[in-house]
């Protein structure tokens, strides 16, 4: 047995001295100090004590310990010199300790808590279930007295109708009810208490039926009324049946529905407007005479037969019912005010038209297009000291004859512009044409008058041939003399144009929703379905739904004819309208709809009946083609398939491949849309056959990799009457030498620096090919071709090199145009003469 002082064991655990005297003395130890011996006994004694001490012995204890570690090693790193970094790292650790008898206590009182809810919870179920049984048992014992009640005075009856004979005997059914009645009226109908009410002489009774649900009874001497449920379902010596009618009772009399029909439905969707079954509808429509299924299709008015027939009303729809409703709904309302005129530039090619404008807008419009020509309608406006002009110029090529007609339908005035040096030529002709047939007038501007060779009396002696009279002599068109070179007389031409705006008195309404007309539309990768409107009455707004067509949308931005973005546009001013569902076709008409469900449905409805007319020309070539095989070896076929930039372009193209056809050669355009040649284009022309065209678009790498394998043929175009030669040459078999381009290298632009020297340097890899410093370039975004010139500059380093091939690194400048970004693609290609072979 060993002893130690009382010192000693305090310094053992690590606690005061006065506190261990005072567990001591708590435990009922005596000691006499510090220096007093404790045995083993005494030790054991202690620690029992303090497991079993309560939690609230000492409230000044800790009930909690927290114990904090700290340790700090060194790591070295070896650094960019000679010597290495030392570091210093410093882990901190935190534990915390619960007293025992405090995680006791706290999971004890949880458990008490959770017990007295759960003996809570029990005593109400009984008392709830005792309540009900209780309920029950009374319920029960009135209904056996109410039986006992009712058998009762049925006994009395009967025994009463033995002694008044046989007519009283037969009346017994009716005495008996009339007495279950009448003690159930008064059992029931004086007890308030249980929902009763006497009111006049009648008694309601208020009960539950099986589903908790409330029925209302009456007595039986109100006629129409619904009878009440006898109470007793069995009698002496008979069966009495209870009463089991429902509250609805089969209609007299047919009931007559108003069915609305539209134009086509199936004998389906007949029968379910009018309410019946489909067999019923097949059977009266075989009695009329006409064997049909259930899915067949019946127009409108043999319907309306079936529907009178079938004895309802026939109610005759119009399909463009919903579309008529909506636009007159957004139709704008309000004061007319004065707007600017809507100007069309027209004429022939290379007769100065966007020459004109161009000095008029002060800026290089002509440049900008391929070969000099203009091949898109541009729509612009134009401050001028006398007020606001729109200005629309058209393509003078013939094969943009739809885009010229276009134009003149939206229009107010129409400038015909004619060179002094060469006359009257084929589409100027044309325009006039469609001047007269739009209703507006003209004003003639004879251009190029600063020219030696040029002529104006000759043109007006030509033009007075087609009914255009000048004024001074005895017409009424105006005819100005200009040179869209020197800006001779171009003052005087805007003054005409005011003027004759005066006369007209042009007005629309600038409130409510915006209408007006698509002028161009394209598909732009970044941005997506991008349409030229031109606004005619409205002012429209950045969050506007737009119905185009068969597309529509929420406007998400409006820009300028610059680029610039504004916020809205009133009538007469020409935007570029973002945020539709897809490109709509030029000459569309465009309104604002208040609700996007209904400019959703109207889509959807325009796209059905497109697709509706595109089903029926597809089965007229499959006719043809019937036909076609029929005559096997007679008629050749040239498939296209036609891919453009704008849709316009698309149109043009479309319309002027068509009518190369002769008796020899058919062209057959298979499609035709706007955006880059895809993988799908190419597959579709593998299909059929047929040439893919790209107007100023390029094939993707897959479409490129397809076409390479497959043998399709791609040829790229950017001026509309080099295809026009080129497919009349190669159906005619014409096929002499002649000039194509082949592209020899693609670089692609990484990055863009600035020089003083040069401008913008485009710095690139090149993917193919070659780079030529003396061959011309194209410009290529999304696909899409956006300039075409020539290099500048060709570097690689420091150092000018004459060409760069595939895989290297170059800096490209372009001459005069600086636009370039990174992710264009440079075309580089070269002019050869080849010589054609028939496949």
């Amino acid at each position: 047995m060993s002893e130690v002082t009382v010192q000693q064991l305090a310094e053992t655990v690590g606690i005061p001295v006065d506190r261990l005297l005072l567990q001591l003395d708590e435990a009922g130890l005596a000691v006499s100090g510090p220096n007093a011996k404790i045995s083993d006994e005494d030790k054991a004694h202690l620690l029992k004590h303090l497991r079993h001490e309560d939690v609230e012995t000492d409230a000044s204890a800790p009930k909690k310990i927290t114990l904090k570690r700290k340790t700090v090693s060194e790591l070295k790193q070896a650094g960019g010199g000679t010597k290495a970094k030392t570091i210093s790292v410093e882990v901190r650790k935190r534990r915390t300790y619960v007293k025992r008898s405090v995680a006791v206590a706290e999971e004890k009182a949880v458990l008490d808590s959770k017990i007295a809810e759960g003996d809570r919870r029990r005593s109400e179920e009984e008392t709830r279930l005792s309540q009900e049984e209780m309920a029950r048992r009374q319920a029960l014992e009135e209904k056996k007295r109410a039986e006992e009640e009712a058998a009762a005075a049925r006994r009395a009856i009967e025994e009463a109708a033995q002694t008044k004979g046989t007519e009283t005997v037969a009346a017994q059914p009716v005495a008996v009810d009339a007495a279950v009645k009448e003690a159930a009226k008064d059992k029931k109908g004086k007890k308030r208490g249980r929902g009763g009410r006497e009111e006049g002489g009648e008694v309601y009774a208020s009960r539950h039926n099986k589903m908790d649900r409330q029925e209302l009874h009456v007595s039986a001497d109100k006629v129409g009324r619904r009878k009440k449920k006898a109470p007793a379902r069995a009698m002496a010596g008979r069966v009495v049946a209870a009463a089991t009618q429902h509250g609805f009772q089969k209609p007299t009399q047919p009931v007559t529905h108003e069915v609305a029909l539209p134009e086509t439905l199936t004998v389906a969707e007949l029968a379910q407007k009018m309410s019946v079954k489909a067999a019923e509808v097949i059977k009266v429509m075989m009695k009329m005479g006409t064997m049909v299924t259930i899915n067949q299709v019946i127009d409108q008015e043999t319907a309306a037969i079936v529907v009178e027939e079938m004895g309802h009303k026939p109610k005759m729809l119009r399909e463009d019912a919903l579309e008529t409703e909506a636009l007159t709904s957004s139709a704008s309302t309000g004061e007319f005010l004065p707007r600017a005129p809507v100007v069309t530039i027209m004429g022939h090619v290379d007769h100065g038209k966007t020459s004109l404008l161009d000095y008029i807008r002060r800026a290089k419009v002509a440049a900008g297009e391929a070969g000099g020509i203009t091949q898109h309608i541009g729509a612009y406006h134009v401050e001028t000291p006398r007020g606001m002009v729109t200005f629309l110029d058209t393509p003078g090529h013939a094969a943009f004859t739809a885009m010229r007609a276009r134009g003149a339908k939206v229009t107010d005035i129409v400038i015909l512009v004619v060179a002094a040096d060469d006359g009257v030529m084929p589409q100027t002709i044309e325009a006039v044409q469609h001047a007269k047939a739009a209703g507006v007038p003209l004003i003639v501007a004879v251009n190029k008058v600063d020219k030696p060779e040029a002529q104006p009396d000759r043109v007006k002696q030509e033009l007075v041939g087609h009914h255009v009279v000048p004024e001074e002599w005895g017409g009424d068109t105006m005819f100005v003399s200009v040179s869209a070179k020197t800006g001779e007389g171009v003052e005087r031409l805007l003054e005409s144009i005011l003027l004759q705006a005066e006369v007209m008195e042009l007005k629309a309404r600038r409130e409510g929703e915006a209408s007006g007309v698509v002028i161009e539309s394209s598909l732009d990768k970044g941005r997506g379905a991008v349409a030229t409107v031109l606004v005619q009455s409205g002012v429209l707004r950045k969050g506007d739904i737009l119905l185009v067509g068969k597309e529509y949308g929420r406007v998400r931005a409006l820009f300028d004819e610059n680029g610039h973005p504004v916020d809205e546009a009133g009538p007469s001013i020409p935007v570029q309208v973002l945020g539709l569902s897809g490109t709509p076709d030029a000459g569309d008409n465009a309104a604002v709809i208040a609700e996007e469900r209904k400019a959703r449905e109207i889509a959807l409805f325009r796209q059905g009946k497109f697709r509706d007319v595109k089903l029926a020309k597809q089965q007229a070539s499959k006719l043809e083609n019937v036909f076609s095989q029929m005559e096997e070896g007679k008629i050749n076929t040239l498939n296209i398939l036609v891919k453009a930039d704008v849709q316009g372009s698309a149109e043009a193209l479309r319309d002027s491949l068509s009518k190369l056809s002769t008796d020899e050669v058919r062209v057959k355009i298979i499609a035709s849309g706007v955006g880059g040649i895809t993988e799908s284009d190419v597959n579709l022309a593998m299909a059929s056959n047929a040439i893919i065209i790209g107007f100023n678009v390029r094939a993707d790498n897959a479409a490129k990799r397809l076409s390479q394998e497959n043998g399709v043929d791609l040829n790229y175009y950017s001026i509309i009457y080099e295809v026009i030669d080129q497919v009349k040459q190669a159906m005619s078999g014409m096929l002499s030498p002649e000039i194509r381009e082949e592209i020899i290298g693609l670089a692609e632009v990484r990055d863009v620096f600035r020089s003083p020297k040069f401008g913008a340097i485009a710095g690139c890899l090149v993917v193919e090919g070659t780079v030529k410093r003396s061959n011309p370039i194209r410009v290529l975004r999304d696909n899409v071709v956006i300039y075409q010139g020539e290099l500048e500059s060709l570097r690689r380093f420091k150092d000018d090199v004459s060409e760069v091939k595939a895989g290297t690194e170059c800096g490209i400048g372009v001459k005069d145009y600086n636009d370039v970004k990174p992710g264009d693609q440079i075309e580089v290609f070269e002019r050869v003469v080849v010589k054609k072979t028939i496949q």
